[in-house]
C-alpha cells in the first residue's frame, strides 16, 4: 500500500500505465501532527478498515490529509465486498456491476483505479434513503395534490415460486396481519381457479389491489407438495425458436393471464431466496419476461422482486446476488429487489412503498 501511494509521485511523464491516487500530503513544518497521522500508512489503513463507512466519511471531513486517505480504493473495495451481502435491497439504479465480484484488484493492468467509494455510496441502502429524504419540497406538494384527486386503486399482479415453495405462506400472512397490512377488500376477481384479487391499505392511506397468480390450482399444489413433486406451471406455455445454430426457449402467458397483464400497473415477483434449495434462475427470467412483455402493456411498469425466505434463521441468498442471478440488469423498466420474510412480513412494506411510488410516478406521467 505504501508503494502504491508513493508510486504516483515517482512516475511523472514516464511510460507507466498505472495512475495511483496521490499520497496524502503531510502538514507543513510547524503544524501539529496527530498520533494517528504519524503512524505508517499501512497501519493507518488497517485501523480505518475497522471504522464504519459513515465514520470514515466523517474522518475525511477533518482535514485535507484524511480526505485523501479515506478515499483509498482498496479500502472501499473491502467495505463493498464485506457489507454487500447484508444489504436488504437494491434497485435498477444502484446495482453494482458484476465485474466488481469477478475482477481482482490489480495495480499493474489498470490504467485508472476503480472508484469503489462511489460504487459503495451509490449502492448502499442508507445512502439511497438519505437521497430520497432530501427530495425537493415541490415533490411533497405534488404528492399531496395528487392525493386530493380520486384515483382508481393501482393493481399489481403477484406471481413466482416463492408463493408456493416456502414452508410459510406469504399470502396467508398478508391476509391475517392487519397490524402490518390491512385488508381493505375481499377477493372480487377469479381467473379460472388460479388467481383472485385482494385490496389492501398501505399505512392507513392509499389502497391498492394485488392479484395473486398461482402456477396451478390449490388441489394440484397440495398434491405436488405431498408427493414432493414439481407441479406443471399452467400460467405459461413454452415456445421454441432457432437463434443462430442453437435452439432458444421462451415462454408466453395463457390467454387468461394475458388479460391480467394488460390491465395491471406493475408486477410483484416472489422469488425463493433460500440458499439450500435448487433454483433455475434462467427459467425464472424467461417467465418474468413473458409477464412484462411490452406487447401486453406499457413498457415502464415497475417490477418488485420479493427475495423471500420462510422464516428468520433460514440462510438466504443476498439481494444483490439475486438481482444478478435473475439478470435484472437486462430489464428496461424500473425494478427493485427487497429481502422479505414470509413468517413476519419483514421488508414487505418497504417494497410496497417503492412499488406504489413508482406506479404513481408512471400514472402522473
Amino acid at each position: 500500500l505504501r508503494e502504491r501511494w508513493t508510486r504516483g509521485s515517482r512516475e511523472r511523464g514516464g511510460t507507466a500505465t498505472f495512475a495511483a491516487p496521490p499520497r496524502p500530503a503531510l502538514p507543513e513544518d510547524g503544524e501539529e501532527v496527530s498520533a494517528l497521522q504519524a503512524l505508517p500508512i499501512d497501519v493507518q489503513l488497517n485501523i480505518m478498515s475497522f471504522l464504519s463507512p459513515q465514520d470514515l466519511c466523517h474522518l475525511g471531513s477533518t482535514s485535507c490529509y484524511w480526505r485523501a486517505a479515506v478515499q483509498d480504493p482498496l479500502l472501499w473495495r473491502y467495505f463493498l465486498l464485506r457489507d454487500l451481502p447484508f444489504w436488504t435491497s437494491v434497485d435498477w439504479k444502484s446495482l453494482p456491476d458484476v465485474e466488481i465480484f469477478n475482477k481482482a484488484f490489480s495495480e499493474v493492468s489498470d490504467s485508472v483505479l476503480y472508484d469503489y467509494m462511489a460504487v459503495y455510496k451509490k449502492s448502499c441502502p442508507q445512502s439511497r434513503r438519505s437521497l430520497k429524504s432530501s427530495r425537493p419540497r415541490y415533490g411533497a406538494v405534488t404528492s399531496f395534490l395528487q392525493s386530493l384527486v380520486t384515483q382508481a386503486e393501482p393493481r399489481f399482479a403477484m406471481f413466482g415460486p416463492g408463493l408456493e415453495e416456502l414452508d410459510d405462506s406469504l399470502v396467508q400472512k398478508m391476509m391475517t396481519c392487519p397490524e402490518i397490512l390491512l385488508v381493505a377488500g375481499l377477493p372480487q376477481r377469479q381467473i379460472h381457479g388460479i388467481g383472485s384479487g385482494v385490496s389492501f391499505q398501505f399505512n392507513n392511506n392509499q389502497k391498492f389491489n394485488i392479484l395473486t397468480l398461482y402456477s396451478t390450482t390449490s388441489v394440484e399444489r397440495r398434491r405436488a407438495r405431498a408427493e414432493q413433486a414439481v407441479a406443471v406451471n399452467k400460467m405459461f406455455y413454452q415456445e421454441n425458436s432457432i437463434v443462430g445454430n442453437q435452439q432458444a426457449v421462451h415462454y408466453s402467458v395463457i390467454a387468461q393471464v394475458k388479460k391480467v397483464c394488460e390491465v395491471v400497473d406493475g408486477f410483484i415477483y416472489v422469488a425463493n431466496a433460500e440458499a439450500h434449495k435448487k433454483h433455475d434462475r434462467q427459467e425464472e427470467l424467461a417467465r418474468i419476461l413473458a409477464m412484462i412483455d411490452p406487447a401486453l402493456g406499457p413498457p415502464n411498469r415497475p417490477l418488485l422482486v420479493l427475495s423471500c425466505i420462510s422464516h428468520i434463521g433460514v440462510k438466504r441468498i443476498p439481494c444483490v446476488y439475486m438481482a444478478h442471478q435473475l439478470q435484472l440488469n437486462l430489464l428496461r423498466q424500473p425494478w427493485m429487489v427487497q429481502d422479505t420474510v414470509a413468517a413476519t412480513l419483514a421488508g414487505l412494506l418497504n417494497g410496497i412503498e417503492w412499488l406504489l411510488e413508482e406506479a404513481n410516478c408512471k400514472n402522473a406521467q
